[in-house]
């Protein structure tokens, strides 16, 4: 079993990484996208999601900001916290998993992924405002429809992460009395 463990893990772990250089591709392609639109808008319809967004760039520059803000930090913390998740893997020992580096990235990922959760709630609402005020946004929404799955799996890894707390304090004690 302990074999079949280990085969696993390193797949998840090969899976982690792929998924990391993917959003990470796509943060970057993203980051000059928003960089193009603003210098050479002419070449957006040729670039990464095709994300033009020029027509409220000239009406309305604040709003042109704020949904790029909210497009390019939640790539990058999407593509962060499954850094965090690789830094995390290469650390653990599945031999003794129940240590302090690993209970401390465990509530780190917690953290951001409920940043992630947040972030995309409050992009939504912003959003929404800005949709009232008569801006089309277009096929945009799919950056932050999936807010309320990040705070959900927030709260279950935060969990998770009290349980490994919990799983230190028992091991530290039975090591003292052993």
């Amino acid at each position: 079993m302990k074999g079949i463990d280990n085969i696993v893990f390193k797949g998840l772990y090969i899976i982690v990484w792929i998924i990391f250089i993917g959003l990470s591709i796509e943060a970057g392609a993203i980051i000059v996208n928003f960089i193009f639109s603003i210098f050479k808008p002419e070449f957006v319809g040729r670039l990464y999601q095709k994300l033009d967004l020029s027509e409220m760039y000239n009406q309305s520059r604040m709003s042109f900001y704020t949904i790029y803000f909210f497009i390019i930090a939640l790539a990058v913390l999407k593509a962060h916290l499954f850094y965090l998740l690789i830094e995390m893997m290469h650390k653990l020992d599945l031999n003794k998993p129940f240590s302090n580096l690993v209970s401390k990235q465990i509530t780190r990922i917690s953290y951001f992924t409920f940043s992630i959760g947040l972030l995309s709630c409050i992009a939504q609402e912003t959003v929404g405002r800005i949709i009232r005020k008569g801006y089309e946004i277009g096929h945009l929404t799919q950056f932050w429809t999936d807010s309320q799955a990040f705070i959900l799996m927030a709260a279950v890894i935060y969990v998770i992460s009290v349980i490994f707390r919990r799983g230190i304090e028992l091991q530290n004690e039975n090591d003292l009395t052993v």
